[in-house]
């Protein structure tokens, strides 16, 4: 392949954070005939289709290889000129990060509470499911993530965090409604709380009781798209849930909510997945994250 002219890689990186031809043409002070024809020239170095033209555009399996190294080579310049003593306006650092709506509302953004702001760090935080938080890392849309996937995506390291423990939970007049008779079985068919339709962890714990293959929770699933709200629907009665054993915990101790499997849980593994970048600002965030999350984790028996 030919050499990547930078000029011709930021202006795609900027159609696609900007979402449109015009919107990268004001954001780089240039006219969208411009873009259109910076595109067009790494288009044809590279031999490959970067963009699908749509509203907003989206990068092609191609483009994202492009994206990803744009935005590393702006994280490496940038990192440069700090280090010159160049970092007058520049601005605050910018770290996209992905972590998974659990983390976000229990310990995550504590971690970032530990991060220095000097110079200034803006987090960028992409909601996105730990199954498939790596999903921004391929594509270049996030720097890091909060995973489940044990396997560091190509052009990163990956590092263990610990497990979230969830708790299978109802409000206690649920519990004696629907939950009367062999709970493995009765949470086949009681209504359940579902975050999104990304959320396979309620139908998981019920194959764990079960032992069938196949078993699901019951059909009956009230969707609902917020950690607290998640929680809060447990509480509310509209179905038993998964729930962090850190929201739990207290609602358990007020009697809000009861444990319906009684020694039963089920611990989710949690990675933090980075680009291999040699960022002082990366670093500092990769840093504080692992320190909270060996506070607010399990951590495996044996593990250093």
């Amino acid at each position: 392949m030919d050499e990547l002219p930078a000029d011709q890689v930021r202006t795609l990186l900027a159609v696609i954070d900007e979402g449109t031809f015009d919107a990268a043409a004001a954001a780089l002070h240039v006219t969208p005939s411009a873009i259109s024809q910076r595109v067009k020239a790494l288009e044809q170095r590279t031999g490959r289709v970067l963009l699908m033209r749509t509203k907003p555009v989206r990068a092609t399996e191609s483009g994202e290889v492009v994206v990803r190294f744009a935005r590393q080579l702006a994280r490496l310049e940038r990192d440069a000129r700090a280090e010159l003593g160049m970092a007058e306006g520049l601005g605050p650092v910018r770290l996209p990060i992905a972590v998974n709506a659990d983390s976000l509302a229990t310990w995550f953004l504590p971690a970032l509470t530990g991060v220095p702001q000097d110079p200034p760090v803006c987090f960028e935080l992409h909601r996105e499911d730990e199954g498939h938080a790596t999903e921004l890392l391929r594509d270049g849309r996030v720097m890091a993530a909060v995973t489940s996937q044990p396997v560091a995506v190509a052009g990163c390291t990956v590092r263990r965090l610990g497990l979230a423990r969830y708790l299978p939970v109802a409000s206690p007049e649920f519990a004696a409604r629907h939950l009367r008779g062999e709970t493995e079985w009765d949470l086949r068919e009681a209504p359940v709380v579902v975050f999104d339709r990304l959320d396979l962890i309620q139908d998981e714990f019920v194959r764990m009781v079960t032992g069938q293959a196949g078993a699901r929770a019951s059909e009956v699933r009230h969707y609902v798209p917020t950690s607290e709200g998640f929680c809060d629907a447990a509480v509310a009665g509209l179905g038993w849930a998964m729930v962090p054993e850190a929201q739990a915990g207290p609602r358990l101790e007020a009697g809000k909510l009861v444990v319906i499997a009684p020694g039963r849980s089920l611990d989710v593994p949690l990675y933090w997945q980075q680009w291999k970048l040699d960022s002082p600002a990366l670093a500092t965030v990769a840093r504080a994250v692992a320190r909270a999350a060996e506070g607010a984790l399990r951590q495996p028996a044996g593990a250093g």
